[in-house]
């Protein structure tokens, strides 16, 4: 069994490339949040998450922290643009009942782009262009059960800690750094498809009814008009979604 988390596609298609490998059925957190399932028994279990702030989403850490396992081997996979830097340790933390076996990572188109400029495909394809060889990598390395303590490459956990991780939570999670420009239509996509439910639509705009989210930003990049923005440089830097899955 595979569990992951993924709202423009990269965590899904690592995912189901793994399944696929490994015959195994993949399933993503947010429909087992929505279920109330947090109890899981499995010869395999894996987890596939993106990097936040060199840690864990807020949404992945506790769905962990309430997960509970009967499993052989269980590993753990972040996906990262620049460095998954301490997730494995935050994954360890937060998984209360069961223990993590390996720990992998791979290197995917990095979605902030709040900072990171993915409006070419050459732009993107300065992160992705060893993504398929790290994938088969992984692949046969779950096979054969490997097992190991922590993650490559890394970035020092007390930085994550006394840095990283506590202005994810007091200041990068705050909904009010979006935007919405004239140009949405009131599909009311964003809304559906919100992870923690942070949006509503009020007169055909969609409207941030909760202070922080686990900002994602799913809603930017997959509004079909472009029209949400946060802070001022994701108009230029464009919109991503991983073009080997539908998100």
């Amino acid at each position: 069994m595979i569990l992951y988390f993924s709202a423009t596609g990269n965590c899904k298609y690592v995912a189901e490339r793994l399944s696929e490998a490994l015959h195994t059925e993949s399933v993503a957190i947010t429909d087992c949040i929505r279920k109330g399932h947090y109890d899981f028994e499995d010869e395999t279990v894996g987890f596939i998450s993106p990097t936040y702030s060199w840690g864990l989403p807020s949404i992945v850490k506790e769905f962990l922290e309430k997960a509970r396992l009967k499993s052989s081997y269980t590993y753990f996979i972040s996906t990262y643009g620049t460095t998954p830097g301490a997730s494995d340790v935050m994954a360890n933390r937060a998984l209360k009942e069961g223990k993590i076996d390996a720990f992998y990572s791979v290197k995917m188109a990095d979605t902030w782009t709040p900072i990171f400029d993915l409006s070419t495909e050459e732009k993107v394809e300065a992160f992705t262009k060893n993504t398929e060889e790290e994938i088969d990598s992984l692949i046969e390395r779950i096979r054969v059960r490997e097992k190991n303590k922590k993650m490559h490459p890394r970035t020092p956990t007390f930085l994550v800690d006394l840095i990283a991780q506590p202005l994810y939570n007091s200041r990068t999670r705050l909904t009010s750094h979006f935007r919405v420009e004239e140009t949405c239509i009131g599909c009311g996509l964003c809304e559906k498809k919100c992870p923690v439910g942070a949006i509503k639509l009020e007169d055909k705009k969609p409207t941030w009814i909760k202070k922080k989210c686990t900002m994602c930003l799913g809603c930017l990049h997959r509004c079909p008009k472009f029209s949400i923005q946060y802070g001022k440089n994701t108009k230029k830097h464009g919109q991503y979604t991983n073009p080997n899955v539908k998100v």
